[in-house]
């Protein structure tokens, strides 16, 4: 199973999230846009997983205490090496240290976390095919940066599960982690 730890949205977040993604997309922009029910925040990508290593991570993070962390949806950008469209997260002193402990638990159990820094964020799109550059291209031009989101307060992470298909990712949850203490 191929697994990854990530912070649910808002409805309002989706909603917000799902008007400006209408308002941008086009038949022929060369993107694959994710559907909102796999929009999240990742905390960390764990990979492929043997079930051993699922009852470790489970139960590791079933012992973390976390209070609630403030969420601040920040502006819409591109990642153009990556070929990736998204919304990015304000980094708040809450999100990193609840990321640090969620890759301390799931260090215990043998995941490594990524030597690259933090940058969290909510996949909109990915480019696809040998046009991707022009694509993206356009589709910054029609970017406003000036969009204000609907702040929420995240009160539980989650354990997706990643099918990959024919038509991208399909993500299963697995397992809730509520954060309710400090």
């Amino acid at each position: 199973m191929r697994l990854f730890i990530g912070i649910p949205l808002a409805a309002e977040v989706s909603a917000e999230l799902s008007a400006i993604s209408a308002r941008l997309r086009s038949k022929c922009d060369g993107l694959r846009w994710a559907a909102p029910a796999s929009w999240h925040i990742t905390l960390q990508f764990l990979g492929n997983t043997v079930p051993e290593k699922y009852e470790c991570l489970d139960a590791r993070l079933r012992e973390l205490r976390f209070p609630p962390v403030p969420i601040e949806i920040d502006a819409l950008g591109i990642f153009d090496r990556a070929g990736i469209v998204f919304a990015g997260v304000r980094q708040t002193s809450g999100l990193l240290s609840l990321q640090q402990r969620v890759t301390a638990a799931t260090g215990l159990c043998g995941f490594v976390p990524e030597a690259r820094p933090y940058h969290p964020h909510i996949t909109l799109a990915r480019a696809k095919g040998e046009g991707r550059g022009r694509g993206l291209h356009e589709l910054e031009t029609r970017m406003h940066r000036s969009t204000t989101f609907t702040p929420f307060v995240a009160r539980e992470f989650l354990l997706y599960e990643s099918l990959l298909g024919p038509a991208g990712s399909r993500y299963e949850i697995r397992a809730h982690f509520p954060l309710d203490g400090g």
